[in-house]
C-alpha cells in the first residue's frame, strides 16, 4: 500500500493526507485523557478498594502496549480510513470470513462507538454538576444533548481546520493533567495516597483469576484501567488522511501509550495523595465526591474559587476527547459502505467540505440516548462487545496476513513477534472473562444477533457462505483471497 493517497477522478470530493506526527499523536492523546483519569479514579479505586489500583492500569499497559504493535503493523500497511474494518476483511478473506468479520466489526461498533463516546457526555454532565449544583436529571440530559450535537457541528467542516483544532484541543488537555501533577506534588502526603483498606489489600486467588468479593479484583480493574487507555488506534480510522502513515502510524500509537501511561500514574498519586480515597469508595454510595474528584482535588488545595475555573478546563478537555472519538469513528461506516458491506448512504462525502457527513451526523445522533445509561454498566459494555471480534480478531488476522501476504510492504513490523501478540490475546480473553455475567452476556448476545443478521443479508443477496463461486476461488490461495 503506498503512503499516496489514490488520485481521484478530477472535480470529485476526497479525502486529504492532513495529519503529521503532531496531528496524530495529538489526536490519539486527547482521545485517551479527556475522560479516562478524571471519571475513572473512582471506579478503579472501587474496584480494587484502595491504592492497589495501580495494578488495574499496569494490567492495562501489559495489553495495551503489544496490542498497540498489532495496531501499528496494520495501519502501517493498510493506511486506509475505517481501521479494523479493512483488517479484519484483509486478514480473514476479502470473499469468505472476512466479509463475516467485516460486517461483525461494523455490527458491534454500531453498540460500543455511540457507548464509549456517550461515556464522555457523561463524564462532562457529571463535572458540569460542581459548577451547576443542584442540576436535576431533565437538565443533565438537556446538556448531554446540545453537546452531541455541539461535536457534530465542530466536526462538520474540512480536515485541514479539524487537525488545527485537535492540536489545540490537546493542548488543553497537557495543561490539564500538568496542573494537576503539579499540584499534587506541592501537597502530596503518602499517608493518604497509601493508606490501606480496613481489611488489608487482598491478593487471594479469587482476586487474580475473577472478580473478588463486592465486584472487587484485578479483572473489574483492568477493565477500567483499558477504557482509560482506549483511543491509543484512534489515527488508524483516519488512514487516508495520514502523511506518511507507515511511520506516522506506528509512532504515534508508541508514543500516546508511553505519554498517557505516564500521565495516568502521576495523576492517579496526585489526587489519592490530597484527597483520601475513602471519600469516594465505593462510587456508587459517595457520589459527591466520585463524580467530580479532580474538583475536590483542587478545592482542597487552592480553594472553591480556583477549582471552579479549573473545572471549566476538565470540560475542555473531556469534550476534546469525545471530538478525537467522533472524528475518527465518523469515518468507520463510511469507509464499509465503499467496500459495499454497509448502506451506501453512508459513503457520500460532504460534495465541498470533502468528509463522511452521513456517516457523522448518524454516529454523533446515536451517541446522545446511550449517555443516558450509568458509566458502570457502559464500560464494561463497550469491552464485552469490541474484544472477540476486534481485538482478537485483529491478533489472528496479523498472522494471516503475514502468512499469505508475505510480501505485502510492511513499513512497521511487531517486535518479537509472535511473543507480543500472545502477551496481547491472553490479555483480552481474561478481560472478556472477568467482566461479570452481564457484560459477558451482552457481548456474547450482540455477537450472536450480529451472525444472524450477516446470515440473512448474504442469503437474500446470494453470497458467500450461500455462494459456491467464492468457495472456489478462495481454494488454494489463502485466506485472503
Amino acid at each position: 500500500m503506498s503512503d499516496q493517497a489514490v488520485p481521484p477522478v478530477e472535480g470529485t470530493p476526497h479525502l486529504q493526507r492532513q495529519f503529521g506526527l503532531l496531528q496524530a499523536t495529538a489526536l490519539n492523546m486527547a482521545n485517551m485523557v479527556g475522560a479516562g483519569p478524571f471519571i475513572t479514579i473512582p471506579l478503579l479505586m472501587t474496584a480494587l478498594n484502595g491504592p492497589a489500583s495501580m495494578l488495574g492500569w499496569l494490567a492495562a499497559i501489559l495489553i495495551t502496549i503489544p496490542d498497540g504493535m498489532i495496531w501499528s503493523e496494520l495501519g502501517a500497511m493498510m493506511p486506509r480510513s475505517g481501521g479494523s474494518y479493512g483488517y479484519l476483511r484483509e486478514g480473514f478473506g476479502p470473499r469468505t470470513f472476512g466479509r463475516l468479520m467485516a460486517f461483525l466489526f461494523i455490527w458491534q461498533f454500531i453498540f460500543s462507538g455511540p457507548l464509549e463516546i456517550a461515556s464522555g457526555y457523561i463524564g462532562f454532565a457529571n463535572y458540569l454538576g460542581y459548577v451547576w449544583v443542584g442540576m436535576t436529571g431533565e437538565q443533565k440530559m438537556m446538556v448531554v444533548a446540545g453537546l452531541g450535537v455541539l461535536n457534530v457541528a465542530l466536526l462538520y467542516r474540512r480536515i485541514l481546520t479539524i487537525a488545527r483544532l485537535t492540536v489545540l484541543l490537546w493542548i488543553g488537555t497537557l495543561v490539564t493533567c500538568l496542573t494537576v501533577i503539579v499540584t499534587g506534588a506541592m501537597h502530596f502526603n503518602p499517608q493518604i495516597a497509601f493508606a490501606p483498606p480496613s481489611g488489608g489489600f487482598d491478593f487471594s486467588l479469587g482476586f487474580l483469576l475473577g472478580m473478588g468479593a463486592a465486584g472487587r479484583g484485578l479483572g473489574s480493574a483492568a477493565s477500567v484501567g483499558i477504557y482509560d487507555y482506549l483511543g491509543y488506534y484512534d489515527i488508524c480510522y483516519i488512514g487516508d488522511e495520514v502523511k506518511n502513515p507507515g511511520k506516522v502510524i506506528p509512532r504515534s500509537i508508541i508514543i500516546s501509550l508511553l505519554g498517557v501511561a505516564l500521565l495516568y500514574f502521576l495523576i492517579n498519586l496526585s489526587i489519592t495523595g490530597v484527597v483520601p480515597w475513602q471519600e469516594f469508595v465505593p462510587a456508587a454510595d459517595k457520589k459527591q465526591v466520585s463524580d467530580f474528584v479532580v474538583s475536590v482535588f483542587m478545592e482542597r488545595t487552592w480553594g472553591a474559587g480556583v477549582a471552579r475555573a479549573f473545572t471549566a478546563l476538565i470540560l475542555v478537555t473531556i469534550f476534546g476527547s469525545v471530538f478525537a472519538l467522533l472524528l475518527g469513528y465518523s469515518r468507520i461506516p463510511y469507509a464499509a459502505a465503499l467496500d459495499g458491506c454497509f448502506f451506501p448512504i453512508f459513503g457520500k462525502l460532504h460534495p465541498t467540505k470533502a468528509f463522511p457527513y452521513i456517516s457523522l451526523v448518524v454516529i454523533g445522533a446515536l451517541a446522545i440516548p446511550c449517555s443516558f445509561l450509568p458509566l458502570d454498566k457502559v464500560i464494561p459494555a463497550i469491552l464485552t462487545t469490541r474484544i472477540l471480534v476486534q481485538f482478537v480478531g485483529q491478533n489472528i488476522a496479523v498472522g494471516l496476513l503475514r502468512k499469505y501476504q508475505p510480501d505485502h510492504p510492511r513499513p512497521y513490523r511487531i517486535w518479537l513477534y509472535p511473543l507480543p501478540n500472545l502477551l496481547a490475546l491472553v490479555g483480552w480473553l481474561y478481560l472478556f472473562a472477568t467482566s461479570g455475567q452481564e457484560a459477558i452476556l451482552f457481548g456474547l448476545l450482540t455477537l450472536a444477533a450480529g451472525v444472524g443478521f450477516f446470515l440473512v443479508w448474504s442469503f437474500r443477496t446470494r453470497s458467500w457462505p450461500f455462494r459456491a463461486e467464492d468457495w472456489d476461488e478462495s481454494r488454494g490461495s489463502g485466506a485472503n483471497q
